[in-house]
């Protein structure tokens, strides 16, 4: 199912529409006054991203190029999607589409108490931010979103089924997409989960297709540049000689408790995972090759 989304005329079709290359620029110069009126509508948001994780993907979610749309998979209660939504409003990068099917026991809404769904909460988020006509919500898998998908992407946010057949199944589905340029951010790469620091691993850091590359606190990102990625790989090389070493702490979804979970933090504190700040940000983006 994977191959059929990624291959074939849909992926022509959007190749021909790509986006030309677009000069990568510094960001917006008030970007911190809009991540601070964003936060201070998402921080009373029931969810899963703290105020550095949340100020790092607005940032990302500001990065160069403008063309084509953010897509989130997994939203949950609105959280973080009122940062993307947020960034995307003010600076007016295009639409921003959540999915997510909202229902419980599910991958996405890992913790829904009695409730069945939280779709209900995730619409009251949106509305309260005065967000909700800059979202496309669709209430369902990223698999029956991607069945009809072909619409180029600029910004791609993991934050879905944790399991590596999950998610690597988002990144495949919505890569073939891709505008040049492009960032794809994966959350909880450092928590322990194998789906997220699997495909940031394999996918990203080990493909020439990714130039500039970092973590940020547990978001794992890297700029789809596939026509300069290879000059960026002794970069990602690095990076990923030490996030690979906690695949197999996680892997198969083993329960990380005793002598692995020590293991695990030990490997975690090797890994570079600071906040950059727009400025250092913005350098790693406009850097041409290591």
């Amino acid at each position: 199912m994977v191959a059929s989304h990624a291959g074939g005329s849909r992926f022509e079709s959007c190749r021909a529409h790509q986006f030309p290359p677009q000069p990568t620029t510094v960001l917006p110069p008030n970007l911190d006054t809009v991540i601070d009126e964003a936060w201070s509508k998402a921080c009373k948001v029931e969810g899963y991203i703290g105020d550095r994780e949340f100020r790092a993907l607005c940032m990302l979610a500001a990065a160069p190029p403008i063309g084509g749309v953010s897509v989130e998979i997994g939203s949950f209660k609105g959280k973080s999607t009122i940062g993307v939504a947020s960034i995307a409003s003010a600076f007016n990068l295009g639409e921003v589409v959540s999915i997510d099917p909202h229902n419980a026991p599910c991958e996405t809404d890992p913790d829904l108490n009695e409730s069945a769904t939280s779709f209900d909460d995730f619409q009251a988020a949106l509305t309260r931010a005065g967000l909700r006509n800059r979202v496309e919500a669709h209430r369902a898998p990223s698999r029956e979103v991607a069945a009809g998908w072909n619409r180029p992407i600029r910004l791609l946010w993991i934050d879905g089924d944790h399991t590596y057949n999950g998610a690597k199944l988002d990144f495949d589905l919505f890569k073939p997409f891709l505008v040049d340029g492009a960032i794809v951010a994966i959350h909880d790469t450092l928590h322990e989960f194998e789906g997220p620091i699997r495909v940031f691993v394999e996918e990203m850091l080990r493909s020439d297709q990714f130039g500039p590359a970092s973590l940020l606190h547990t978001i794992g990102w890297a700029q789809y540049r596939p026509r300069d990625g290879a000059q960026f790989r002794k970069q990602r090389e690095q990076l990923a000689r030490k996030a690979a070493r906690l695949i197999p702490l996680v892997a198969n979804s083993r329960k990380v408790e005793g002598l692995t979970r020590m293991r695990f933090k030990l490997q975690c504190a090797r890994i570079p995972h600071q906040i950059l700040t727009p400025a250092e940000f913005s350098t790693l983006l406009t850097s041409t090759a290591i």
